[in-house]
């Protein structure tokens, strides 16, 4: 009977699912926002930089794949980002629930150094979106609130994959 050990993923594969991962990611949040019309709020914008971020790195983990101290270094600061994202996710599901006030920036952005008529043109072209509304919600979980899920379990996949010992067996001390 043969034991089985924790799968090595060849070293372009992993970094190519979290490219993946993040492409799809900003994929529908830019869907929802030009095609569904729902316009993102700054702590929204906020949460697509993490994902731009870790799309970079697993182009460059694709790109380094026969180094696998640096991909190992990689996919930390890849696991790192997701979480930073999950972050911004759960502050941003806590102003949506007013369990606290978000950012200056929620509810406008605004350049306040404008004179007072481009001040009044910005504000007559601009839609206001407030971050503490829930503009679409699926089981009573927001945008926000899915993408805290899907970045946290994105974030602690890829710290365990980074961190797990090489040749590990499944289910031995």
């Amino acid at each position: 009977m043969t034991s089985m050990t924790a799968p090595d993923l060849p070293d372009r594969r992993l970094p190519f699912l979290i490219l993946i991962a993040s492409l799809a990611s900003l994929a529908v949040a830019f869907a929802s926002q030009h095609w569904g019309g729902l316009q993102p709020c700054v702590l929204c914008i906020y949460q697509r930089y993490p994902y731009g971020v870790t799309a970079a790195l697993g182009v460059v983990g694709i790109l380094l794949a026969g180094q696998p101290g640096w991909l190992r270094a990689l996919l930390l600061l890849a696991g790192l980002a997701f979480l930073v994202d999950a972050g911004i996710a759960a502050y941003h599901v806590g102003v949506e629930q007013h369990w606290w006030q978000g950012t200056a920036e929620c509810g406008s952005t605004l350049d306040l150094n404008l004179s007072a008529e481009e001040l009044k043109k910005q504000l007559l072209n601009q839609p206001v979106v407030r971050c503490d509304e829930v503009p679409w919600s699926l089981f009573g979980i927001s945008m926000a609130g899915y993408n805290f899920l899907y970045a946290t379990a994105l974030g602690l996949a890829t710290l365990w994959y980074a961190l797990r010992p090489r040749g590990k067996r499944f289910g031995t001390a």
